[in-house]
């Protein structure tokens, strides 16, 4: 596993647990508002640190509940398996964030009972997929990913960064009825970190963000903000 980075404490990354966060190398995708830079044009300037994470976790066995994996796209990393399955060994429960564009590899994971809670991001609106993750994009496959998530009884979440200069506000609406109106989905506000792939991309005002809620939430009644405290 290419471990590029690792917070040891997180409680927001892993919905309901005190987590830690394992971030991968290397992405398929190259989103412009992507804030993990460093992980998708570098995904191997740092020694891995995959023996720091195995050697860190069993001495907090009894302050940690779950493990997210995160990157960069985790389902890249050829060894995904044997490292949830160190992590599963030690007590803990796993989160997978996907990108969801590599849907057999996904199934795959997802079909080894290792996953205690999927989230996967939906970019944009099928028309404006490519757009928002800056390469070419088969939305087939994005399909397929969500239905794999769906049959899999897996907990899960779908979610959206609201980005201006990528969305607009009326494309939500085509998201969500995309989704559907049984899914969960957060809408999470922009956050620029300083290290983005792209430019020309910004935070929508609290009152915007308000009026995509507001919009997604006539089609998905549950459909909640995240990040807008």
């Amino acid at each position: 596993m290419n471990v590029q980075g690792f917070q040891k404490l997180t409680l927001l990354d892993f919905p309901g647990k005190v987590a830690c966060t394992v971030f991968t190398g290397g992405c398929n995708l190259r989103c412009p508002f992507c804030h993990n830079a460093g992980l998708v044009f570098s995904p191997n300037e740092y020694p891995s640190a995959e023996g720091d994470v195995l050697e860190y976790l069993p001495t907090r066995t009894n302050i940690l509940d779950g493990v997210c994996l995160t990157g960069g796209e985790p389902l890249l990393q050829k060894d995904i398996l044997p490292f949830i399955e160190k992590i599963k060994s030690m007590g803990y429960k796993v989160k997978l964030d996907t990108n969801g564009a590599s849907p057999s590899r996904l199934k795959e994971v997802l079909d080894s009972g290792l996953v205690d809670y999927v989230a996967m991001d939906v970019k944009a609106s099928k028309e404006n997929y490519s757009r928002a993750c800056g390469c070419s994009v088969d939305v087939a496959k994005i399909e397929e990913s969500i239905k794999i998530i769906r049959s899999s009884h897996i907990d899960h979440e779908f979610r959206t960064t609201a980005v201006k200069g990528i969305h607009s506000i009326d494309e939500f609406e085509s998201i969500a009825h995309w989704l559907g109106s049984e899914s969960k989905y957060f809408i999470q506000k922009f956050v620029d970190s300083g290290n983005l792939l792209g430019t020309d991309c910004s935070a929508f005002s609290y009152d915007e963000m308000d009026q995509i809620l507001q919009t997604v939430k006539k089609i998905i009644p549950q459909a909640t903000l995240r990040g807008q405290e």
